[in-house]
């Protein structure tokens, strides 16, 4: 299918479409997961897996990524459709922090207005991943597999 928004739709409790991320979900307040829900998944959905990326932070990699990766979760069963807040369900990957689970929006101090994305995808094929993949380990393995995907971006910035 390659990357490409479909009719699903994902959102939050904690904040609307391109508004400001309250600081309880980041690096300065309780660095916790917002609660998220997604509805009109494609057909065939087997599982989910919810992305959290800063593509304004100023880093790109010898391998070519952009950006800073704050949340990989997958292994999500297809028949979930929310996420509570500080969830500490499912499987996992490594932030660009070196650490498992959610990391929150931390920009550096003046760097200004950053966005946040946080992606829901849905796969046709039951994967059960292993703990620990990066975002880009995961999406190498997950790819082909991709049959929906939409976002809900919120922004942030450090005083």
């Amino acid at each position: 299918m390659g990357f490409a928004p479909t009719k699903m739709q994902l959102k939050s409790d904690a904040f609307e479409q391109d508004t400001l991320i309250p600081s309880k979900f980041t690096g300065e307040g309780e660095d916790v997961s917002p609660a998220l829900s997604w509805e009109n998944p494609p057909g065939g959905t087997k599982t989910f897996a919810v992305i959290c990326h800063d593509p304004d932070a100023p880093l790109v990699s010898s391998r070519g990524t952009y950006g800073f990766v704050h949340w990989v979760l997958y292994n999500i069963p297809g028949d979930v459709t929310h996420l509570d807040e500080d969830t500490h369900l499912y499987t996992n990957g490594i932030t660009d922090f070196g650490k498992n689970g959610y990391n929150g929006p931390m920009p550096p101090n003046g760097h200004g207005l950053h966005n946040y994305y946080f992606w829901v995808l849905a796969l046709e094929k039951t994967m059960t991943l292993a703990p620990g993949l990066t975002l880009w380990q995961f999406l190498e393995k997950a790819e082909p597999y991709l049959i929906g995907m939409n976002r809900l971006m919120g922004r942030y910035k450090r005083d």
